[in-house]
């Protein structure tokens, strides 16, 4: 089954690095949520992220090493938190992404399909694809 990235856009709060007023039942209600995503074998993985200003950014370039920028970032699109869930398609991880319990006038969570071997076609030769699979229940028994 397709999976799918549920990723939480930052928020002037979230940046701030202060709890919400209503911390408390924020919490609970994930906690519910994440219950209901778990109950109905869907989730894969999720959790939240430190603000900006404890991370940093490494920027890649053709013509010469890697570069490094401290945080914080503008907020744009900085994600601060992220559900990877399995759903038959788009419409479905959609009516997921709608469940989450948020209480806020500017939240916003993009949902993106995650990206499987049969993506690449030709490219994603026969030997590439035995290393993806030895890879993946290499990294299943690291989890156990």
């Amino acid at each position: 089954m397709p999976k799918f990235a549920l990723l939480v856009r930052a928020t002037a709060l979230s940046e701030s690095g202060q709890l919400p007023p209503d911390m408390g039942t924020l919490l609970t209600k994930m906690t519910e949520y994440n219950t209901l995503l778990i109950d109905s074998g869907v989730l894969v993985a999720g959790d939240g992220f430190q603000r900006s200003s404890f991370g940093a950014r490494v920027h890649f370039s053709s013509t010469s090493p890697p570069t490094v920028s401290k945080g914080p970032f503008e907020l744009g699109s900085l994600v601060s938190g992220y559900w990877i869930i399995k759903a038959a398609n788009l419409d479905e991880a959609v009516e997921w992404a709608r469940k989450i319990p948020f209480a806020t006038d500017d939240g916003v969570v993009e949902v993106r399909q995650v990206s499987g071997p049969e993506d690449f076609g030709e490219h994603m030769t026969e030997e590439l694809k035995a290393k993806d699979d030895e890879l993946r229940e290499k990294l299943e028994k690291q989890e156990e």
